[in-house]
């Protein structure tokens, strides 16, 4: 943990995320600010696709979404889980984030059996970086389906790094890796741009 205080009005946000900075507090807390050391990063290029993963891309049963309820995934991420009813989601994160989707810089993956949403992710993009906030799942694969999307994206849109924070089993059972501040702050000086981007909707929804 880096700092205690401040707010999360887009511009000290976008600020923050260019060095490699972002929020992470209850809703008993002040705002934390935090920059972990080692930091877990997603190379798109490195994304491994398990026997399981492939099948269940390839028999069709979801369909994955661009930006089309970045609202609907935000919330779905900030439900209560089963370890537990507390989320670092609370309604003033919530609205900072959606206020970046409308500014161009947060963007949402989907996943859909029919016309229901049962998996999903969101973050943010400054230029070649992706800063993966948080994902959901409501059924088995469903936010897997999302990662595999989120990756094929990265390529097309020449993303080059996937910010995954905090190192977890799920995350490097998917190819990704810890790299340490100093290599990911260097990775943000080289690729990090505040350039707002369209709705990844208008292409390739």
């Amino acid at each position: 943990m880096l700092a205690a205080g401040g707010d999360l009005r887009p511009a000290r946000l976008l600020a923050a995320y260019e060095r490699g900075v972002f929020p992470w507090y209850s809703s008993q807390q002040p705002i934390l600010w935090w920059s972990p050391n080692p930091r877990m990063v997603l190379f798109p290029n490195e994304f491994k696709c398990s026997r399981s993963l492939a099948k269940t891309l390839r028999n069709g049963a979801f369909t994955t979404r661009l930006d089309h309820g970045f609202g609907a995934t935000i919330r779905a991420c900030a439900a209560p889980r089963a370890s537990g009813p507390d989320t670092w989601l609370n309604t003033e994160m919530i609205a900072a984030y959606e206020a970046l989707h409308t500014m161009g810089f947060g963007h949402s993956v989907e996943t859909y059996r029919e016309a229901r949403l049962v998996g999903g992710l969101y973050g943010l993009q400054l230029g070649g970086i992706f800063f993966g906030e948080s994902m959901f799942s409501r059924e088995r694969d469903a936010s897997k389906v999302a990662v595999a999307r989120l990756v094929e994206e990265c390529l097309r849109r020449h993303i080059l790094v996937i910010d995954c924070q905090v190192a977890s089993e799920h995350l490097a059972s998917l190819g990704a890796r810890e790299v340490s501040r100093s290599e990911f702050i260097a990775l943000l000086q080289r690729h990090a741009r505040r350039q707002s981007s369209p709705s990844w909707a208008e292409v390739g929804a």
